[in-house]
């Protein structure tokens, strides 16, 4: 596997960071078209609690975000070399006005120092037209286009009320790879979603290697990039469906012990060609109910450096 700082070292020259973008998008599970209230775990924000205001321009949120981590970005010298990645976050970041939402990319790409965009979205709101425009994009900048899994089990998604299912995946990771083999290819899956055991988590990582495995192999030349994959155990929100499940005692979230159980067979299911994006998740404090173990960022990732890999990972 690769490690994300590595990945974008051998694109950029350098360090990179995202900048979390709000867009101002929503979902077709929350304004009707599909269903309403959103998946039962997604906050408020949509997966985006830490974006700034949707009331400013792009290039406002885009300046605001990299001065919060300009000083870290920059080293102790103040004179690290660093890139930034506008990172259009949270709801579904290609469905609505696909002008609008080509002229926000744009806008994002003309902030000094951005020389790349990150766009989160679901399989089921990829339309050719709004990925020919991204396909556009990515002929003279970084983009990474972030699909929303969380598991292969679509028995799982209906029941969370997620409204999209595999064949969606499929068909997204197909189009996009064949659009352009410029775009990097992200993945979420989400460990320890309602009544799914240790072996439906493994799963999903054997499906999301094996479906990009067939769009990406060498004989075609459909990619430059190898995918990547972001690995996050689920946490309980205020003011989410999971909520009410899991104040009504039918949810139990993973303890860390679990997760970090689980995550090291993951980790050993991942070709050498995945960029490892995430890990662990960055639940926000003031809306966190359960479990509090992943806001001890530090010693959780310090427990994923120490897991044992197998042979071919090392």
């Amino acid at each position: 596997m690769i490690l994300l700082s590595d990945f974008y070292k051998s694109v950029f020259g350098c360090k990179a960071y995202k900048i979390s973008i709000d867009a101002g998008c929503t979902c077709p599970n929350r304004n009707g078209e599909k269903s309403t209230g959103g998946c039962f775990f997604c906050s408020e924000k949509g997966s985006g609690d830490f974006v700034p205001s949707k009331l400013k321009s792009i290039f406002q949120q885009t300046e605001e975000g990299k001065a919060l981590v300009e000083k870290k970005a920059r080293g102790r010298s103040g004179t690290n070399q660093v890139k930034y990645i506008a990172y259009f976050q949270n709801f579904t970041n290609t469905y609505g006005n696909e002008e609008e939402l080509t002229a926000k990319y744009k806008e994002a790409l003309t902030c000094p120092e951005v020389e790349g965009l990150a766009i989160a979205t679901r399989p089921d709101c990829i339309s050719d037209s709004i990925l020919e425009k991204i396909a556009g994009l990515a002929e003279k900048h970084f983009v990474q286009i972030e699909l929303g899994l969380q598991t292969f089990s679509d028995e799982t998604k209906n029941k969370l009320n997620i409204c999209y299912k595999n064949a969606d995946y499929v068909d997204a990771v197909k189009r996009i790879k064949t659009a352009s083999k410029k775009i990097h290819l992200v993945t979420h899956l989400i460990f320890g979603l309602p009544e799914e055991t240790e072996e439906d988590m493994l799963k999903s990582v054997k499906f999301v290697t094996e479906v990009n495995g067939i769009f990406s192999g060498t004989e075609n030349h459909l990619q430059t990039f190898p995918f990547g994959i972001k690995i996050t155990s689920l946490y309980v929100l205020k003011n989410t469906k999971l909520q009410k499940l899991y104040e009504a005692g039918k949810y139990q979230p993973l303890t860390r012990e679990e997760y970090l159980r689980i995550l090291k067979k993951a980790i050993n299911l991942l070709p050498e060609n995945c960029v490892v994006h995430r890990l662990t998740g960055d639940p926000p404090k003031s809306l966190l109910i359960a479990p509090q173990w992943p806001t001890d960022k530090k010693r959780i990732m310090n427990e994923i450096r120490k897991l044992p890999l197998t042979k071919n990972q090392q």
